[in-house]
């Protein structure tokens, strides 16, 4: 079957769409709509009354949105460097710490891009910074006043920080599979 016609995991997409710069003379600021279907459970289109698909829109100023990429974006460039730190770290140590350390930092069944990444203190804050803003953009309108996040809500992957920067990327969307940041992302849209 045709990958528009299953989706054999758990997955949300997200599109965006700009209306026209012609904007009504009581709305000050220009918004963006946030577009978004996501599935719980494996799903085919012959299956269109599964209750394990979902959908919904979400009105955000566009602003906001810029503001939040070039944060994700220094966000995926500070993670890539520390993953280098820890790559020529592990490099330089005795060996019976490499090999310790090198499982710790990558371990051998998982592409590094999906490798935990220990985050020193300056770029956990700004996780949780990034985080706290996506959460005060995708809550209901009554959440948005919540509390700054206090913990990191899903596992800090330089894939899962890649993910959410296409998720705010205007031109093209993205598409999440099953995963802790999937699960973080749906537990907002809620």
């Amino acid at each position: 079957e045709s990958r528009a016609a299953i989706a054999p995991d758990k997955e949300i997409n997200i599109q965006w769409y700009i209306p026209s710069v012609a904007k009504p003379s009581n709305d000050t600021e220009t918004k963006v709509l946030l577009l978004y279907a996501y599935n719980t459970n494996p799903v085919k289109i012959s299956d269109i009354t599964s209750t394990s698909m979902f959908s919904g829109h979400l009105w955000i100023p566009l602003a906001r949105i810029i503001s939040l990429r070039e944060k994700l974006s220094d966000l995926k460039e500070q993670v890539e460097i520390l993953m280098q730190g820890s790559k020529s770290f592990s490099t330089s140590v005795p060996s019976f710490l490499q090999q310790n350390e090198t499982l710790k930092i990558s371990p051998s069944n998982k592409p590094r891009s999906e490798a935990k990444v220990h985050l020193d203190d300056k770029t956990e804050e700004m996780t949780k910074r990034c985080l706290s803003e996506v959460k005060a953009l995708l809550s209901v309108p009554a959440a948005q006043q919540s509390s700054p996040l206090t913990e990191i809500p899903f596992d800090v992957t330089l894939q899962s920080i890649t993910n959410l920067k296409d998720m705010f990327d205007l031109a093209n969307g993205c598409i999440i599979t099953g995963g802790s940041l999937f699960d973080w992302i749906i537990s907002l849209l809620h």
